[in-house]
């Protein structure tokens, strides 16, 4: 490819990107006289490229509204990207219920790489691995996404018909604060209207979304990733633990994290030598207990816990059945 075709091509894909391009950036960014800028615009124009000039201060060159671009031009770094990001939000589980689409647009950009490249991905792809395999879910319908998406982009209320976990359904008008993607699945954070209080969702759970007129204020504060990983720490189940750990908050999220506990530090207490020790209390809920122990066992930290007595139980069996392990030995 000559390079003033290659420059053309540039330029193109700088225009395509949206917006206007002032003639002093788009000379920068090709590294040419604007006179010569001038002359890449015409040749797009008699390719039928709707290429408008804008006048004024901030006038510049950008292509006409509405105009559907010729098959979309990537470099084989930017195709390589695109690739593997369907490659791994697949793995991942983060897709919508057309399943098929992701796998349709990797099979098109895999079979127009250069064989170096694809080769280079193959060899990528084989050493990957995951450390957790999500399980198979319901993955949300693209309308519903990209409508709930337009929602919080413009800050409208949007009407949900919603199926919870118990299988009852209802129908909710939500003023989503964002959109967030945790552990293989989609939720949506906002406020619900009806009873006023912030709420998370599960989007594979929400049958019809429609935007409804009107707008509201988002709040500040905690972003929507911060809500979502929040809702998950205070919600609702059958066990409420409460635990007083002594470390640091490294030590004790990597193995309670955000999503599960929310942390609070504790009233320092005296140790042996007579200084203060840093404790946190740790606040979780949960169905079952079972899987506790292994935890703390596995955080290696001194804890007390307060609440409930079950969990006492479960950890003095695991230290005993331990214990007896070890004299086995």
């Amino acid at each position: 490819m000559s390079r003033p075709t290659a420059r053309v091509l540039t330029l193109l894909e700088l225009l395509q990107s949206g917006g206007t391009r002032t003639m002093a950036e788009l000379a920068d960014r090709l590294g040419v006289e604007g006179r010569t800028v001038r002359r890449y615009v015409d040749q797009l124009i008699d390719l039928d490229v709707p290429v408008e000039s804008v006048r004024g201060r901030y006038g510049g060159y950008r292509l006409a509204p509405g105009y559907r671009l010729p098959p979309l031009m990537l470099s084989d770094d930017e195709a390589l990207a695109v690739l593997l990001g369907l490659v791994v939000g697949r793995r991942a589980g983060l897709t919508t219920t057309q399943h098929t689409a992701n796998e349709t647009a990797s099979a098109k950009i895999r079979r127009v790489l250069p064989q170096r490249i694809a080769r280079r991905l193959d060899t990528l792809l084989e050493s990957l691995a995951f450390t957790e395999q999500p399980e198979r879910f319901d993955a949300p319908d693209a309308g519903i996404l990209l409508t709930i998406a337009d929602a919080v982009s413009h800050r409208r209320p949007v009407s949900i018909r919603y199926t919870d976990r118990d299988e009852r359904r209802s129908e909710r008008t939500l003023h989503a604060y964002g959109i967030v993607a945790h552990a293989g699945r989609w939720y949506v954070t906002g406020k619900d209207a009806r009873i006023g209080q912030d709420r998370t969702f599960r989007l594979d759970r929400i049958a019809d979304a429609r935007t409804l007129p009107g707008s509201f204020e988002a709040p500040v504060g905690s972003g929507p990733a911060q809500r979502v990983l929040s809702a998950f720490a205070t919600a609702e189940y059958r066990y409420e633990v409460t635990l007083r750990v002594h470390g640091t908050v490294e030590q004790i999220r990597s193995c309670l994290p955000a999503s599960i506990a929310s942390l609070e530090e504790h009233e320092p207490a005296a140790g042996e030598d007579g200084r203060p020790e840093r404790w946190w209390r740790v606040e979780l809920r949960a169905e079952r207990l079972d899987w506790l122990p292994p935890v703390l066992a596995s955080l290696d930290r001194p804890f007390v816990i307060e609440r409930p007595d079950e969990l006492r139980g479960l950890v003095t069996g695991l230290a005993d059945r331990l214990a007896s392990y070890a004299r086995q030995a």
